[in-house]
């Protein structure tokens, strides 16, 4: 009976003994709820992840066709050709042959110098290049008998080659006196009026080849490789006119600004019909290929700017494909780089990303492939 009140005693008269016992039960106390999980953590199960429900979609199975394939080049039309006419002897004007921006043909009286003294002096020359002539050949009949030596016939006929010189260029000063149309065009602009004095090298008029013009534009080094010099295309102008020509230049080189390369295509222009310095379009065809026809509105951009198009994959995941456009019409564009069959997402497909789920409905068979709608459809149960 006094086995308690004895340990409690031995422990009074010993404290640090108590405060010992204290500690390891406090100790084992707090231990206890570390090893023995609470029965709430242990039985409450974790929630469940929420899955995002498939987006509707609606998908048209569209099947490629053999196409033209065409190049398309914005551009100017010009003339075919474009000369400054200058002075080659001077004089003063007496006379113009054609109106500024009247069509004429080749060597037409442009304009005419005063002749001064020209005719007189060709006149000379020819009397002088004759006496030379009967000079020479007197000398040569006399050759023979020995009464000319060598040199004298050669003086002799230097002096005539000399005559015959003063002739021409006594000629070529005559016709130089009329500026006439190198080609068959039109005058552009006339620099002088009759009265003005011209010396050689000045500037009178610009001409131009207006019964052929040049489509200059520019194709993207992309597209360099499907060009080439001969080839036939078509020019759509401003004006609603469409001309058939030709691809006369393609630049070896390209511009280092716009890394592009300059093309023309020449086409026809016999009666003047056609405008010259208006917008034109060019289309170059340039082989057959297998492509896709769509609307626009199909067409989209990837994080990195990539154009392409939105189709069913397996598993009805989204799939992101880049395509090319090679043509484009007024009912759609056709492009490159689909499966054939493509199963395109043709409504919602502006709700979905690369990767998503969906929820496929087929577009009915009647509507046109080339139409898109954005509208969300409902999806098939």
């Amino acid at each position: 009976m006094n086995a308690p009140g004895s340990a409690l005693s031995r422990l009074a008269r010993r404290p640090w003994l108590l405060a010992a016992v204290l500690l390891a039960l406090l100790a084992a106390w707090l231990l206890s709820g570390l090893l023995v999980p609470h029965p709430r953590e242990v039985d409450q199960p974790a929630p469940a992840a929420r899955v995002a429900p498939p987006t509707p979609v609606q998908v048209a199975r569209l099947v490629a066709e053999p196409i033209e394939r065409t190049v398309t080049l914005s551009g100017r039309t010009a003339p075919a050709r474009t000369v400054e006419l200058k002075a080659e002897t001077s004089g003063r004007v007496v006379a113009v042959g054609a109106a500024r921006g009247s069509r004429v043909e080749s060597r037409a009286l442009l304009l005419r110098l005063d002749a001064g003294d020209r005719v007189a002096r060709l006149a000379q020359a020819r009397a002088e290049l004759r006496q030379r002539e009967l000079e020479y050949d007197g000398q040569t009949r006399l050759k023979p008998q020995g009464y000319i030596s060598d040199a004298r016939l050669a003086e002799s006929l230097a002096q005539l080659e000399k005559a015959r010189a003063e002739v021409k260029r006594a000629e070529l000063d005559v016709e130089r006196m009329q500026l006439r149309a190198p080609f068959a065009g039109a005058l552009q602009d006339r620099l002088v009026e009759v009265g003005d004095y011209v010396s050689p090298g000045t500037p009178v008029a610009t001409f131009v080849d207006d019964r052929r013009l040049a489509v200059a534009g520019s194709v993207a080094e992309g597209q360099a490789s499907l060009v080439r010099a001969g080839l036939a295309g078509t020019a759509h102008l401003a004006s609603g006119q469409v001309v058939p020509g030709r691809l006369r230049y393609v630049a070896p080189v390209a511009d280092e600004a716009t890394r592009t390369f300059a093309v023309e295509l020449e086409i026809p222009n016999p009666r003047g019909e056609l405008p010259v310095g208006v917008t034109a379009d060019i289309e170059l065809p340039v082989g057959r290929v297998s492509a896709h026809r769509l609307s626009p509105a199909l067409l989209t951009l990837d994080d990195a700017g990539v154009v392409g198009v939105k189709i069913q994959a397996a598993g009805d995941r989204v799939k992101f494909v880049p395509a090319t456009v090679v043509r484009t019409a007024p009912d759609g564009v056709w492009i490159t780089g689909l499966p054939d069959p493509a199963p395109v997402i043709v409504g919602g497909q502006g709700f979905v990303r690369d990767g998503d789920r969906v929820a496929v409905t087929l577009a009915p068979a009647e509507a046109s492939p080339a139409v898109a709608s954005s509208a969300v459809p409902e999806a098939r149960p």
